[in-house]
């Protein structure tokens, strides 16, 4: 990081295009994978790329005082993402939008990315204004200044790269980010993190260059998805009857190699054990290594498929007997899904927000005796899972009886537009 601020040079026209560029490329998604407090490192990078994005838009970086409501006027919140599409960073933002006050806000929504999808058209609706503005930052900055938003919403910073050049920009007096990407910014330019009081631990702040705001609950008001019948056997994927199959669908980079172990040692105990990998052919090797170390050919017990419909990756879900959730970044939309199909979880909440996801959800459902406090207590609740049907589906039937607790949630919502009013009132009186 350091050898990079220090060779990044903005003294010339072409040294400022060329950062921009540089920038524009990608983002250091990847860091936030490695379960550690990033601050630091998130605020040289988001101080940096402020500093890049300056040096090519210096008159979008001014404070901006925030616009006077005329009589019958509301407040303007707008929202920005490349994701305005069936996507699991933004899907959630839906539920804001549906549940918003309409007699306090105007929505405008700006869709950045160009995969529009049925999903978007819910966006469109939800909107008092949308504009669809793709791969043109110019644009899409001119528009959001001329529409003189009170507060501007970015549901995720830090997985696209025309999202987080945007960010490190002054749009509107009040700028916050959601959680669809769970980790600080570090950009001077983001005032507020919009998280969730259940998935927040104590020191949360810690973690934060923004002002942390823990909205009620899990802080989002998520669709509770559709899910079909039955109709497709194990038979069909391969998988054998008398399995136990627990599901491993994360994606490959939320499998940090220190908990491999954790697959053998569940096998080891549970010979019928089947782990069913949807993206993880990367890991064979990994678990290889893992199974071998305790005796086991680790192809006796890992199943790797690839899923192309989601109807078929909802099939597995209903077909599977428990799902494993991973440590240090647990699943979001895959444990919600997996809620709706009424699959039971193993969670183990982890330091920081991004690994406490399943644990707060399964908290709002009130199913909490899956949840471990350890490596050695994950492993037992696994293995009791498997070994105990009865258990599996007591836990199942109280997760069905409960979904209403979890999904379209509205208590987050008020909480949301209370921040909301509160902000515009604080920055309205200074």
């Amino acid at each position: 990081m350091q050898d990079l601020i220090e060779q990044t040079s903005l003294q010339t026209t072409e040294d400022q295009h060329s950062a921009l560029a540089g920038i524009g490329r990608l983002t250091n998604f990847y860091l936030s994978y490695q379960a550690q407090n990033d601050i630091d490192l998130q605020r040289q990078y988001g101080k940096l790329g402020h500093e890049i994005m300056a040096a090519n838009y210096p008159q979008w970086v001014v404070p901006l005082s925030i616009p006077k409501l005329q009589p019958n006027n509301k407040i303007r919140v707008g929202y920005v993402s490349h994701y305005l599409h069936s996507y699991s960073g933004t899907l959630w933002l839906t539920g804001w939008l549906r549940y918003c006050d309409r007699s306090s806000f105007e929505i405008y929504c700006y869709y950045i990315g160009n995969e529009p999808d049925p999903i978007t058209q819910q966006f469109q609706e939800y909107s008092n204004v949308f504009h669809h503005i793709p791969d043109n930052l110019s644009a899409a900055c001119e528009q959001i200044i001329a529409d003189k938003l009170h507060i501007l919403v970015f549901p995720e910073i830090g997985m696209n790269p025309q999202t987080m050049q945007m960010a490190g920009l002054r749009l509107a007096p009040v700028q916050c980010v959601a959680w669809g990407h769970p980790v600080t910014t570090g950009l001077p330019t983001i005032d507020y993190f919009l998280s969730s009081e259940l998935m927040e631990p104590e020191n949360a702040q810690e973690h934060y260059s923004e002002k942390l705001i823990r909205l009620p609950n899990i802080g989002v008001s998520y669709p509770k998805p559709y899910i079909p019948p039955v109709i497709k056997t194990r038979s069909y994927f391969q998988l054998p009857d008398d399995a136990v199959i627990y599901l491993c669908c994360q994606a490959l980079f939320k499998y940090l190699p220190q908990y491999d172990f954790i697959f053998a040692e569940i096998a080891r105990r549970l010979p019928p054990a089947k782990f069913v990998f949807l993206r993880g052919g990367l890991l064979q090797p990994r678990l290889k290594r893992a199974f071998a170390a305790i005796g086991l050919n680790s192809e006796d017990y890992c199943v790797f498929i690839s899923i192309p419909e989601r109807l078929d990756y909802l099939m597995i879900n209903l077909l599977s007997d428990v799902y494993l959730d991973t440590f240090t970044w647990s699943g979001g939309n895959t444990t919600l899904e997996a809620i709706a199909c009424n699959l039971p979880i193993v969670t183990c909440p982890g330091e920081f927000m991004r690994g406490r996801h399943s644990d707060s959800f399964l908290k709002m459902l009130g199913v909490t005796n899956t949840i471990a406090e350890n490596e050695a207590e994950y492993i037992e609740i696994a293995v009791k899972l498997g070994l105990d049907p009865a258990w599996r589906g007591t836990i199942a039937e109280r997760m069905s009886q409960n979904h209403n607790r979890l999904f379209d949630d509205k208590a987050c919502v008020v909480g949301l537009e209370a921040f909301y009013k509160q902000v515009f009132i604080k920055h309205f009186s200074a």
